[in-house]
């Protein structure tokens, strides 16, 4: 008989971008993890063009991919910059390797995928998980950085609001309880295994959730050392709290504080054309 459990969590899928694509690779890390990397462009613009004009370096929320930025990244190709959208490790159609996961980790993932591509310098946007990657980034990365957008992000784990509708705990367990079911159960021959998430799959998922519980861990006033341009957002009905939106703003110098009138915690699905517009005025600020 079936257990009585949620329906575990599974990676969304997202439809890509309509911009030209222009590279899609697996870039392999230290540890053996493969990151699924895409650059788009503008059609008459080269892969080469791209890379040395400061593209813009796309990161992803928890269990997503980088198709959750389709509309962002349409924009802002269409405005006539490159962009860089990874996977994530363990995400979308990168692999996990070997290492903990960390938001450290993933932050130097991007660092080694702009070393791959042998970009010098980047406008970072980061969503949610990605957020967090992105500040980071800025803070440990300086001469990497050109500019920020950090959306949805939090320095502590605090800071998302405990709430029914983001069931963090409950989704972790889900997934362990439908891991340990899927490694001890004989599934009667009506159910096809193959339609549902695999015990491998659940306990990855489990740990990407066991992630946003136990992590981050950032002191606001170590964002103090962000120097380049910096745009915090937040929608008006994040799961972020607002004291820890504004702990962030407030700690990184002359950074733009924007919420989102009438959305959620999904401002690049929700709020596109919001989020393309901070990151362009980042990039007339410094390009």
């Amino acid at each position: 008989m079936m257990p009585r459990t949620p329906i575990p969590y599974r990676t969304t899928v997202y439809a890509r971008p309509a911009a030209d694509l222009k590279y899609a690779q697996r870039i392999e890390m230290p540890d053996g993890a493969l990151l699924a990397t895409f650059v788009y462009g503008p059609d008459d613009a080269s892969l080469a063009e791209l890379l040395a004009q400061n593209p813009v370096l796309m990161l992803h929320g928890n269990g997503g991919s980088h198709g959750s930025f389709c509309k962002v990244i349409d924009s802002v190709c269409t405005a006539g910059k490159g962009v860089i959208a990874l996977d994530s490790r363990a995400q979308g159609q990168s692999t996990r390797g070997t290492l903990p996961l960390t938001y450290e980790l993933m932050t130097e993932d991007a660092i080694c995928v702009l070393d791959k591509l042998q970009v010098k310098q980047a406008h970072v946007l980061g969503y949610s998980d990605g957020g967090i990657e992105a500040l980071l980034l800025a803070r440990d990365y300086a001469d990497r950085a050109c500019s920020i957008v950090a959306t949805g992000a939090n320095l502590t784990p605090d800071g998302v609001i405990d709430e029914p509708d983001w069931d963090t705990p409950g989704s972790a367990e889900s997934n362990r309880a439908w891991a340990s079911f899927m490694e001890a159960s004989q599934l009667p021959d009506e159910i096809n295994p193959e339609l549902l998430p695999s015990a491998t799959e659940a306990r990855l998922s489990e740990e990407l959730f066991r992630l946003m519980l136990d992590e981050p861990h950032i002191e606001a006033s170590s964002l103090e050392r962000i120097s380049c341009p910096a745009c915090v957002m937040v929608g008006e009905h994040d799961c972020i709290t607002p004291e820890e939106t504004n702990a962030i703003a407030e700690h990184i110098p002359g950074a733009r504080l924007v919420v989102v009138p009438g959305v959620g915690h999904s401002t690049p699905r929700l709020a596109p054309d919001s989020v393309a517009l901070q990151v362009l005025i980042n990039v007339l600020l410094v390009d």
